[in-house]
């Protein structure tokens, strides 16, 4: 292993031309190993690197045009390279990322990753990111790592020094994803979704308006569980409460598990050596084996729209590609399934300011979640519960949550299926 500054990067030394390069996604995103490529990418030539979510803002269609970007959504500020067309979208479920990293169907030549300083014993942190980071050290010709002191030490899968080729010392403020500006349609969502969240609840959420409005109204609730694929600073919040103690989840008992920190310092700060918090790779975060023995898990997802039998396209809006598939059909099929548990779709009932039904006849996207899949849709008119009903059934329900000045277009569009029955 090599041990050298930022300025002292020269990427020629490690890469060759053609080179794929997986690099560390979210707030674990190593900003000078990004920023360098961006600088010298276009001497080395033909590289191409995927990031399966960032929010760093370093990647414009400007920064990227030295190497080829994909990724399996348009994330984050991905959505910025997605509308111009430089982004390659590759469609997979985010426990499906390791594995393809590992059978080498997504290339991994180059791993370009962020880590705490070692410890004693010379292991690193992965700090704020797991998820596949250890499938494309694994799999990598050369890891390039950027040993930032900024980072947490957090509980989990390990970096030894013998398995990085080139350290690259830094101090810089890791990414920070702040809780977002909730506003009356979202705490009027989040409401519905609560009742769904009662003491000893396990919970997996995203990041957003929509879930940081439900975690704030769960200072109440006792013994709830974390096992999700990433946590933002709300979760401090409830452990602070004593909402969150992790104590009655059959599984990793007092701890909350997560496969990434997307959040501010304060979260940091709380991670770092907290044995309260386990940072997780994928196949254990989504893995189904693992998600079938929590009890009364709820878990949280988002949509771009939901037709009137239940599927849900939480990627595509006409031609415009805004989200991904993520690990929403992961997480939908174990919520669904859990004992006790719910599988939560939350969405707005419109959109482009009150003028498109969300609720609508026919999806304007791909379907990302199948309706055989789908349990409850919560908009801020209400909830709809739709397992075992029948889709005329389904169609009257998901018309009661849909914004009024809608409803009779969806009453009209659903009287065929209710007809038939199909």
């Amino acid at each position: 292993m090599s041990t050298i500054e930022a300025a002292e990067l020269d990427l020629r030394r490690f890469l060759r031309p053609g080179d794929r390069i997986v690099i560390g996604q979210a707030c674990g995103e190593p900003s000078t190993l990004i920023e360098a490529l961006i600088a010298q990418g276009r001497d080395i030539g033909g590289l191409s690197a995927f990031v399966a979510t960032s929010f760093s803002g370093i990647f414009t269609p400007q920064t990227a045009e030295s190497f080829a970007l994909s990724s399996m959504g348009a994330i984050g500020t991905l959505r910025v390279l997605s509308r111009e067309h430089e982004l390659g979208i590759i469609p997979c479920h985010v426990s499906r990322v390791g594995p393809m990293i590992e059978t080498g169907h997504l290339g991994c030549d180059v791993a370009f990753v962020q880590v705490s300083p070692a410890d004693e014993n010379g292991v690193h942190s992965f700090g704020l990111i797991g998820d596949h980071t250890r499938d494309a050290v694994d799999r990598a010709r050369v890891v390039i790592a950027e040993v930032n002191d900024q980072v947490p030490y957090t509980p989990g899968e390990g970096l030894r020094a013998g398995e990085i080729d080139c350290a690259v010392r830094v101090s810089r403020r890791p990414v920070q994803v702040p809780p977002a500006a909730l506003g009356p349609t979202d705490e009027a969502i989040a409401k519905y979704v609560a009742s769904y969240i009662e003491d000893g609840s396990v919970l997996q959420v995203g990041v957003g308006a929509v879930p940081d409005a439900v975690l704030r109204l769960l200072g109440d609730r006792r013994d709830l569980g974390v096992h999700s694929g990433m946590i933002g600073d709300g979760l401090v919040d409830l452990i602070e409460a004593g909402a969150v103690t992790n104590a009655r989840k059959r599984i990793d008992p007092g701890v909350s598990v997560t496969g990434a920190l997307i959040g501010t310092d304060r979260l940091y700060r709380f991670a770092d050596r907290n044995p309260q918090v386990r940072l997780c790779p994928t196949s254990y975060t989504h893995d189904a084996a693992v998600l079938a023995q929590l009890d009364k898990l709820v878990t949280l997802n988002s949509a771009m729209e939901v037709d009137l039998t239940g599927q849900v396209n939480a990627e595509q809006s006409g031609s415009a590609y805004l989200g991904g598939t993520g690990g929403q059909v992961d997480f939908v099929r174990a919520g669904a399934r859990s004992r006790g548990g719910h599988a939560v779709i939350a969405l707005p009932a419109t959109a482009k300011r009150g003028t498109v039904s969300r609720i609508t006849a026919r999806l304007s996207g791909p379907v990302t979640t199948a309706r055989s899949d789908v349990d409850v849709i919560v908009t801020e008119f209400g909830a709809a519960e739709l397992a075992g009903c029948s889709l005329a059934e389904r169609t009257r329900r998901l018309i009661s949550v849909a914004h009024p000045d809608f409803r009779e277009d969806l009453d009209r569009a659903a009287s065929e299926i209710q007809r038939r029955g199909f």
